[in-house]
């Protein structure tokens, strides 16, 4: 890509790639009411969207990790059966497309857990890393939450990815939604481009 000096894209995908708050909240809303707890989808979104399932749950007032753990396992259950209601960001999905024609490089970078992305990129036509029969493409990599130390506001998700391509900072831009996110790309040194579903 002689004309830019940008190598490649890092893509949050929870309410950047894909609008996947309503999903989200319904599921982790039926997986509390059967323990016994109430959340809204307003709630959820307003204070909770884009948080580590662990840190979210925590910052819920649910101190077991036992009962944690349970919750998470529950969530992925139940969130396929949510999947209609998850709309692609087409234009910027179209945009890294044209990109990895161009000889970039774009990978996923989110604090979601990696059987919840894969399931929702298989449900819109996304394909992994290697897949190039997937009817939208494909992206080159998939960081998630667990593969790093310190989740968003940290910048070590984005640093870790761009250390696996050999590029820096200034050779990366990444796209995100919430603050947390933001603040980690602030962070990571990178360009960053703010979105809203």
């Amino acid at each position: 890509m002689p004309d830019s000096p940008i190598r490649l894209i890092l893509l949050d995908f929870d309410g950047t790639l894909a609008d996947t708050r309503h999903a989200n909240a319904r599921a982790y809303m039926q997986a509390l009411a059967e323990e016994g707890f109430i959340l809204t989808e307003e709630e959820y979104c307003a204070r909770y969207f884009g948080m580590r399932c662990d840190d979210f749950l925590r910052s819920y007032g649910i101190g077991d990790p036992v009962l944690r753990e349970r919750l998470r396992l529950r969530k992925i259950a139940l969130y396929p059966t949510f999947f209609d209601s998850v709309t692609l960001n087409r234009p910027l999905w179209e945009f890294c497309r044209q990109f990895r024609t161009q000889g970039g490089r774009v990978w996923i970078v989110s604090t979601g857990s990696r059987a919840n992305i894969e399931g929702v990129m298989r449900h819109l036509g996304l394909g992994m890393p290697g897949d190039v029969s997937a009817p939208e493409g494909q992206v080159d990599g998939i960081l998630t939450g667990p593969d790093v130390a310190r989740s968003k506001p940290h910048p070590d998700c984005f640093l870790e990815t761009m250390r696996r391509e050999g590029v820096r900072p200034g050779e990366t831009l990444i796209f995100e939604d919430s603050a947390i996110g933001l603040e980690a790309a602030r962070r990571s040194g990178a360009a960053w481009f703010r979105v809203t579903l």
